[in-house]
């Protein structure tokens, strides 16, 4: 699909916090040759396509601008961070139901001058509007890409490398499913450098301590909770995790990320869209890895899958 020096054009689909610290960091890592935003709010768009445009000077070649949907017509990828923040004790189904709304009118607008696009959803809850989207455009479950737990697994490996004094480049662990509460992360396949997390610690004279795991998790599973409270919003890590996907499929880098996909049969799991291990190239998910789980991940990660798709249920899918 992307050739080598060839333009690419993306266009975001809500200008808001997310939407512009993704463009922000598309820029800066010169993977786009134009970027659009497009929201309801067309002010605050055209606002924020000029502060960014007046960057440009210092960086590669590109434009930025705001516009509307018909410029979807001709864009490579189209990303969706478009929705409403969940309100204090609202529930995850009528958030869901909420943005539920959002989701289908932006797919249906976007599909009117695009249906050959790759569609990058941000918007919340993930996995079920991944599937939405996925549902209500029509696509190949390859052009239809949640950022899932790319985020938290990178997150769970900046602890684990903090943790235990190594390069977090160097540590591997994933964390699958649900991109919320729900998520499984997958100690028994978590290694440093090749070496199962439970033989590379005793060397070290360090334990191998589930509880202490067991507390890093629940700290990358609460981060973004602990960062709404502080700051009131998360944007900088979700704009960076969707510019880390744009990147593998611009390049075609046929990265391992962990994209909320449609999955069929995944460790009996199936009909839904939930984060694992998969390739991510030009074309989108080329394929998922099927990863050898424990026996409590897979009990894990099947009640992750039944979250979800009570949700989904909920709306009528």
């Amino acid at each position: 699909m992307f050739k080598k020096d060839s333009r690419v054009k993306i266009a975001i689909v809500g200008a808001g916090f997310v939407g512009t610290a993704f463009a922000y960091s598309l820029l800066i890592r010169s993977l786009a040759s134009e970027v659009v935003l497009i929201d309801v709010d067309k002010d605050r768009a055209e606002g924020e396509a000029m502060d960014l445009s007046h960057g440009l000077p210092f960086l590669e070649p590109a434009a930025v601008r705001a516009g509307d949907y018909v410029d979807c017509a001709d864009s490579d990828i189209v990303a969706i961070a478009a929705g409403v923040a969940r309100k204090n004790a609202q529930s995850r189904v009528d958030w869901a139901k909420e943005n539920f709304e959002v989701m289908c009118e932006v797919v249906s607008k976007v599909t009117e001058y695009n249906k050959k696009c790759i569609l990058l959803i941000a918007t919340s809850p993930l996995d079920v509007m991944t599937y939405v989207a996925l549902n209500m455009s029509g696509f190949s479950k390859m052009k239809v890409i949640g950022s899932g737990t790319v985020l938290d697994t990178a997150r769970l490996r900046s602890l684990l490398g903090e943790y235990l004094g190594v390069d977090s480049r160097n540590v591997h662990s994933y964390i699958i499913g649900e991109h919320g509460d729900n998520e499984v992360p997958l100690w028994s396949l978590a290694n440093v450098a090749g070496a199962r997390l439970e033989d590379y610690l005793p060397p070290i004279n360090m334990p191998y301590d589930k509880s202490v795991l067991d507390k890093l998790f629940v700290e990358v599973r609460d981060a973004g909770t602990e960062i709404i409270r502080r700051k009131g919003r998360t944007n900088w890590g979700i704009g960076l995790t969707l510019t880390r996907i744009v990147e593998s499929i611009v390049r075609n880098e046929n990265s391992v990320l962990t994209v909320s996909c449609y999955l069929e049969n995944y460790h009996g799991v199936e009909d839904v869209c939930l984060s694992v291990p998969a390739i991510v190239g030009s074309d989108g998910v080329k394929r998922t890895i099927d990863l050898p789980l424990s026996k409590e991940e897979e009990e894990a990660f099947q009640k992750s899958a039944d979250a979800v798709k009570e949700i989904i249920k909920s709306l009528g899918l």
